[in-house]
């Protein structure tokens, strides 16, 4: 797959601009607080349908802007595609592939396709269940559209069974709607969970892999999958439909659901040793680097093309080792890269650059993009 047009009108500090990468490594520059993220925020727009800085549509709009738009065209191995983006202060996003407007957000995936590799991504190591959970699923809504369909509702009826457990002392009539949002929780649940069992173990071999590649064979990486209740294989649906049953008068004296997929995580170990309480600063950079680029091979893997990869900022943060590393892996891949100093890949074999200055693009020598 490869991006051969980003163009937007009023979003972030853009008014106007337009971005052709080129096939390989495209370079976008500049100091901090410019735009360059920007740019990569608008191709993860329009790869999963939000951005992954913000989950306000609202505050991708220029300032003092009533709308914004971006709009990306790639070329992958069945043709032409065309990603449009209309956001508006007023009412919700419509997106738009093709020049047709979609009825449901899931219709976008498998469009254009995407890998952000951001200094943020460590979080997945360090920080809580949230940010694993997370991982999981941006990618997995981008390679299973059934995910993401399966992950909208159960969200809806999460928000409605929780409605109801704080309702439920006011009005103990409504405890008997109860095992109806119990049946719709379990159903969904239990297609989330099965989909995350399969996808950690392709995730978890490919990180290995990986892993042992950049520490020369010395660590051992293996991911696994931790569900909120051991449910088997043989019928995760029964087996959620019954942990919600049992802990149904907890759920409704602390008004929440406590148990489910929303509270499931990740297993992060190198050699036995859990990286996000063990590990140092390097392994935990060198942990999330071999995510990611497992997340890459999987995708790769499972679209019959590798999509497009974004590294924002991350090669200043990693040592030389795991750059060239990196850089060894570009080979056949468009890749787009910003940085704040050209010199962080003098190893590289840039295609292009691009200046990034106060929301407008210019060429190294500085002509406008």
């Amino acid at each position: 797959m490869r991006i051969t047009s980003i163009q937007l009108t009023d979003f972030r500090n853009y008014a106007r601009a337009e971005l052709r990468p080129c096939e390989g490594i495209t370079v976008l520059y500049g100091n901090n607080a410019q735009g360059k993220t920007a740019l990569l925020e608008s191709v993860v727009l329009s790869c999963t349908g939000r951005s992954h800085r913000t989950p306000r549509d609202r505050e991708l709009i220029r300032w003092g802007q009533e709308a914004g738009r971006v709009l990306i065209r790639a070329e992958r191995r069945d043709g032409s595609h065309e990603v449009e983006m209309l956001l508006s202060q007023q009412k919700r996003k419509t997106v738009k592939v093709n020049g047709r407007a979609l009825q449901r957000t899931g219709e976008l995936m498998g469009h254009v396709s995407g890998v952000l590799f951001a200094p943020e991504d460590l979080r997945t190591v360090k920080d809580g269940p949230a940010e694993r959970r997370r991982f999981i699923d941006m990618e997995l809504s981008q390679i299973r559209p059934a995910y993401y369909y399966a992950l909208q509702r159960y969200a809806h009826a999460l928000l409605q069974r929780n409605k109801l457990l704080r309702d439920i002392p006011l009005n103990p009539t409504l405890r008997d709607t109860l095992p109806d949002w119990d049946a719709q929780l379990a159903r969904h649940g239990a297609e989330i969970m099965r989909m995350r069992a399969a996808f950690v173990r392709d995730i978890s071999e490919a990180a290995h892999e990986n892993h042992l590649e950049i520490s020369g064979g010395l660590e051992d990486l293996r991911v696994k999958y931790v569900p909120s209740l051991d449910a088997g294989e043989d019928d995760p649906a029964r087996a959620l439909a019954g942990a919600l049953a049992v802990a149904r008068e907890t759920d409704i004296r602390r008004g929440t659901t406590t148990v489910g997929p929303h509270r499931d995580d990740l297993t992060l170990t190198l050699s036995g040793m859990d990286v996000r309480v063990y590990g140092s600063q390097g392994q935990q950079r060198t942990t999330a680097l071999s995510l990611k680029l497992a997340e890459l091979d999987i995708m790769r893997r499972e679209l019959g093309e590798p999509p497009v990869l974004m590294l924002d900022d991350v090669m200043s943060e990693l040592d030389p080792k795991r750059r060239r590393h990196l850089l060894r892996r570009l080979e056949g891949i468009q890749t787009i890269v910003t940085c704040t100093d050209l010199s962080d890949l003098a190893e590289a074999e840039i295609g292009a650059a691009w200046r990034i200055h106060g929301g407008e693009i210019s060429a190294e020598g500085g002509d406008e993009a």
